[in-house]
């Protein structure tokens, strides 16, 4: 017990660290970026009396490790500032945005967890035979194709052609779970390569597993068939699939902007997008530190799972 609390209090005591170098990273890069906002808004051909008086009324003109202790001691309190273009509160974008992605990364876990465990063990359990060589093949195919490229063709075909299914959200506003029709196909998109990924790992640990001696000795000591694979085998092979889970949900969550934009959803994508277009850097950086938290906690999370799942592997730092 000493040993995994020791364990744990390492992982978060990381886990701060890594939070606080995603805060520095994000104000050093946000920093970095060419051109000058306070150009940007000062409007078409703006004299130099006026640039001074916006970047006065932005804060620019203050030394950057001010305007860094400043927002540091904002986001501890909440406050992610202020937006540039509309003066409404971060927070406000971020919460605008949150409900359609996590909607989408909801229903894209919802059915990626029983598919991709399920078609590995099945794969795992048929290893050699017809149905692993289909699954195998079925997973490397369609784990090539862009989400980009497959977002295009399932509109063209169940969109444009077939007409089973809206293009688009455009017009269901945040109401896209009262129209489920209109997430289909992005959900579709969204869970394609994750699910290939997931099972391949699956099957490979299950197969890894199933030759251990440790299942060798569950069999010996007359353990039934389906207790070995599902209460020993699987355990140990869900272990490098945590982990790959804890990175797709963190995809789902930050690195949706494809999806998105192809299918007009207002969430997080579409707000950093729109952010970056308009060169509104308190939005784009209290987004960038979101999704580096959302980061570091998932793959915490991952890690204690990982560990409770197999203690005897080694956990990735």
């Amino acid at each position: 017990m000493n040993g995994l609390r020791s364990w744990i209090a390492r992982r978060l005591v990381l886990g701060a660290l890594q939070t606080a170098a995603v805060v520095l990273l994000v104000f050093a890069l946000t920093e970095a970026l060419p051109g000058d906002a306070a150009v940007a808004f000062a409007g078409d051909q703006p004299d130099p009396e006026r640039i001074a008086a916006v970047r006065e009324a932005m804060g620019l003109d203050r030394p950057a490790h001010e305007r860094l202790a400043e927002w540091v001691r904002g986001l501890l309190h909440g406050d992610f500032g202020t937006s540039l273009t509309s003066g409404r509160p971060v927070s406000g974008f971020l919460a605008d945005g949150f409900g359609p992605t996590l909607l989408l990364a909801g229903l894209t876990v919802l059915l990626l967890v029983p598919l991709g465990v399920g078609l590995g063990v099945l794969a795992a359990r048929h290893e050699g035979r017809f149905t692993d060589r289909l699954i195998s093949s079925a997973t490397l195919g369609v784990y090539a194709v862009p989400e980009f490229a497959l977002g295009v063709l399932l509109v063209s075909v169940f969109a444009l052609r077939l007409g089973w299914l809206p293009p688009t959200a455009v017009g269901y506003g945040d109401g896209l779970l009262a129209h489920p029709a209109a997430l289909v196909l992005p959900v579709l998109v969204l869970l394609a390569r994750p699910v290939c990924s997931l099972a391949r790992l699956v099957r490979a640990g299950m197969i890894e597993a199933l030759a251990a001696p440790y299942t060798a000795q569950a069999r010996r000591y007359g353990l039934s068939g389906t207790r070995v694979r599902y209460g020993h085998a699987l355990p140990n092979a869900l272990a490098p699939a945590t982990q790959q889970l804890a990175r797709t949900i963190d995809w789902l969550l930050c690195g949706v902007i494809v999806v998105e934009a192809l299918y007009v959803i207002p969430g997080l994508g579409t707000v950093l997008m729109n952010a970056v277009a308009d060169r509104d850097i308190p939005v784009v950086q209290g987004l960038a530190v979101v999704f580096g938290l959302a980061t570091v906690v998932l793959n915490l999370g991952a890690d204690l799972v990982t560990h409770r799942l197999a203690p005897r592997s080694e956990v990735a730092a």
